[in-house]
This record gives structure tokens, sequence and C-alpha cells, in this order.
């Protein structure tokens, strides 16, 4: 088979591989950081996320575990 009536000679493909190229850098360029909404959700999903945490961490179960783990730790030292 001929090459170039199956996917063109090799400029060609580069050519069109750079046209590509240049039009995927040039885009990433128009949409950068995030807007007022994104970071108005973004900081709705934080504050969840740390009032979530908090619970946990304060919960007499968890609080049990890290001073069982602080006393193991203190007694085995020394």
């Amino acid at each position: 088979m001929n090459p170039s009536t199956v996917g063109g000679d090799r400029p060609d493909r580069m050519r069109w591989f750079r046209a590509r190229w240049a039009l995927l850098i040039a885009a990433s360029g128009r949409d950068r950081g995030m807007s007022t909404a994104e970071y108005a959700v973004g900081t709705i999903a934080a504050c969840a996320f740390a009032a979530l945490l908090f619970k946990v961490v304060t919960s007499p179960e968890v609080q049990q575990l890290v001073t069982g783990l602080i006393n193991k730790a203190l007694n085995v030292a020394g």
C-alpha cells in the first residue's frame, strides 16, 4: 500500500500534529484558575470536610485511641 493514501506522508502528519499541538497549548491559557463560583463550592467542601474531621477527632473513641497510643509510646520510650 502507498503510505500517502493511507495516512498521508510524514511531513503532512507532522504539520497536522504541530498545528493540533499549538491549538491545545493556546487553549490551555484561556481558562486558568477558578471562578468565583468554583471558589465558593471549594470553600464549602473544605468546610464540610473540616467539620467531619473535627467530629471524628473529638469523638470519645478516637480520643481513647490516641490516648492509648501516646501512653504506649511513653511506656516503651522510658
